[in-house]
C-alpha cells in the first residue's frame, strides 16, 4: 500500500498513519521486489534464447536495456516462470532399494551363450529423462536370439511396470523355461511371483552386488540408451511408449547384431527355428 501510493504521498506521512517504522518498510521493501516488471522481461530474453540461456546471460540481456537485475532475482523469477535451461543439468537420484536375501540361486551363472528359444529371458529396468523429471522402462530380452520380446515404460520402477512387459510377451509365457534378473524388489515381490508360478516359470537371480551376473541386460541397455534415451527428448510419458515402441520395433528386425553373425534378432529366430522344424 505505501509503495502504490507513494506517487501521491510521502512515505513518512502514510508510515505514520499506518502506524509502521520507516525503517522497516524500506527493509520489507529491499527484501521483497517487485517481480512483475522483470519478469516478463526475463521470460521473452530466455523464449528467445531456445531455452538456452541461464541467469548470467540473462542478466547482461539485462544490461543492455539499462536493467540491473541480481542474478539471485533472476534464478527466482525463472523459478517462479518455469524456465528451466537446457543446460541445467537434472540429477538422478535412485531410489535405495532393500537388496532381497531370496536364498533363490542364480542358475544363469555366466552362460549367457547357446541357449534355446526361450529357454532363458533376462530382464532389468532404467530411468529415462522425461521432461523435467524420471520416469522408467523395463525390458524383456530372450537370450537366444538377443531379441526384446517385451518392454514398458511407466513412472515407478515398481512389479507392476516388469508385469506389463510381460504382458506384452507374443506367444504363450509358458514357453519361458527361466526368468533372471537382479535382486530389486521391481523383481523379487508377491506380483512376480505369483506370474512366475502361474506360468510355472523358473527363477534366477544374480549375487548381490553383482552386475555381471546379468551383463547382457546391463549390455542391452547400454545399446538402448547410446542409440535411442540420449537422441530423443520426451516431452512426457506417451511420447515416451510410443518413440520405445518404433524403437524397439527397428531394433528386433532392422538393427544387426555381431552376435548373431550380422543378423537381425528376428532374421536370425526365424533361420534358425526353420532349421529346427
Amino acid at each position: 500500500m505505501i509503495k502504490a501510493n507513494a506517487h501521491k504521498y510521502s512515505v513518512s506521512a502514510v508510515c505514520r498513519v499506518l502506524q509502521v517504522n520507516r525503517s522497516t518498510y524500506y527493509y520489507e521493501a529491499k527484501q521483497r521486489p517487485d517481480d512483475s516488471e522483470p519478469a516478463s522481461e526475463i521470460t521473452e530474453i530466455f523464449k528467445a534464447s531456445r531455452s538456452n540461456y541461464g541467469t548470467r546471460k540473462i542478466k547482461k540481456e539485462l544490461m543492455k536495456t539499462g536493467k540491473q537485475v541480481s542474478r539471485r532475482r533472476i534464478g527466482r523469477i525463472m523459478k517462479q516462470q518455469g524456465l528451466v535451461s537446457n543446460y541445467t543439468t537434472a540429477q538422478f537420484k535412485p531410489h535405495k532399494d532393500t537388496c532381497s536375501e531370496s536364498e533363490t540361486e542364480n542358475i544363469v551363472n555366466h552362460q549367457f551363450q547357446g541357449r534355446e528359444y526361450r529357454d532363458v529371458v533376462i530382464s532389468d529396468l532404467t530411468y529415462v529423462r522425461v521432461g523435467t523429471g524420471w520416469n522408467y522402462i523395463c525390458i524383456l530380452v530372450d537370450l537366444y536370439n538377443r531379441e526384446i520380446i517385451g518392454y514398458s515404460a511407466g513412472e515407478h520402477k515398481t512389479a507392476e511396470l516388469v508385469k506389463k512387459a510381460f504382458q506384452r510377451v507374443e506367444g504363450n509365457l509358458a514357453d519361458i523355461r527361466l526368468f533372471h534378473t537382479d535382486r530389486g524388489n521391481e523383481f523379487k515381490n508377491q506380483t512376480i511371483e505369483e506370474l512366475l508360478e502361474a506360468f510355472n516359470i523358473e527363477r534366477s537371480l544374480s549375487q548381490n552386488g553383482c552386475p555381471y551376473d546379468n551383463a547382457v541386460a546391463e549390455a542391452t541397455f547400454k545399446i538402448i540408451k547410446t542409440e535411442f534415451v540420449w537422441n530423443e527428448t520426451f516431452a512426457d510419458l506417451k511420447e515416451l511408449k510410443l518413440k520405445l515402441w518404433d524403437y524397439v520395433n527397428w531394433y528386433n528386425h532392422h538393427r544387426i547384431h555381431s552376435a548373431l553373425g550380422y543378423q537381425t534378432p528376428v532374421q536370425y529366430r526365424e533361420n534358425n527355428l526353420k532349421k529346427v522344424v
